[in-house]
C-alpha cells in the first residue's frame, strides 16, 4: 500500500521549518514522519502527515514550493540488523532505495521506516512476497 509524502522546498534561513511547522498545525494538520535534507542554500522537508491534500492545498496558497510523492511505511523489527534484513530482501529483489527514514513514534514492538523507490509497485510486490508488512494509511493516520 502506497502513502503520500509531501517535499517541501526550503531556503535555508532562520524559522523557515517553523513557519511550515506553524501553518500546519494552525490548519489542524498533523505530522506522522519527517526528515530534512539541506544545502547552503536550500533544505528539502519531507514530511507524512494525515491530511497530504489539504496541507498541500495551505503550503502552496502561502508561497510554498511542494509536491507530493508516492512511498511506503514498512514495520522493521527494532533489534540489531532489522533493518539489514529488509535492505537484502530489497537488493535481492532488485529494488532501488532513493532514500528513507524513520517514523516520530514507534510502532507496536517494531521500527517503522519510510521508504521511497526508483520502483515503487515492483518494491510492493517483492516486500509482500517476503512477508513484510507494509503499513497503511488508517494505521498511520491513528498512531
Amino acid at each position: 500500500m502506497k502513502l503520500t509524502q509531501l517535499s517541501v522546498f526550503l531556503e535555508n534561513k532562520q524559522g523557515r521549518l517553523y513557519e511550515v511547522c506553524a501553518l500546519l498545525g494552525k490548519n489542524k494538520i498533523n505530522i506522522r514522519a519527517l526528515t530534512v535534507a539541506e544545502s547552503e542554500e536550500f533544505g528539502i522537508l519531507r514530511i507524512v502527515v494525515d491530511k497530504p491534500e489539504s496541507a498541500m492545498r495551505v503550503l502552496k496558497k502561502n508561497g510554498f514550493t511542494a509536491n507530493l510523492t508516492d512511498i511506503v511505511a514498512v514495520e522493521v523489527g527494532d533489534h540489531p540488523g532489522g533493518l539489514a534484513g529488509i535492505l537484502k530482501i530489497l537488493f535481492a529483489g532488485n529494488i532501488n532505495v532513493e532514500y528513507m527514514y524513520g517514523f516520530v513514534e514507534k510502532f507496536s514492538d517494531n521500527a517503522l521506516l519510510v521508504f521511497r523507490f526508483e520502483d515503487i509497485n515492483k518494491a510492493i510486490k517483492v516486500l509482500g512476497k517476503n512477508k513484510i508488512r507494509i503499513v497503511g494509511k488508517k494505521e498511520v493516520d491513528n498512531l
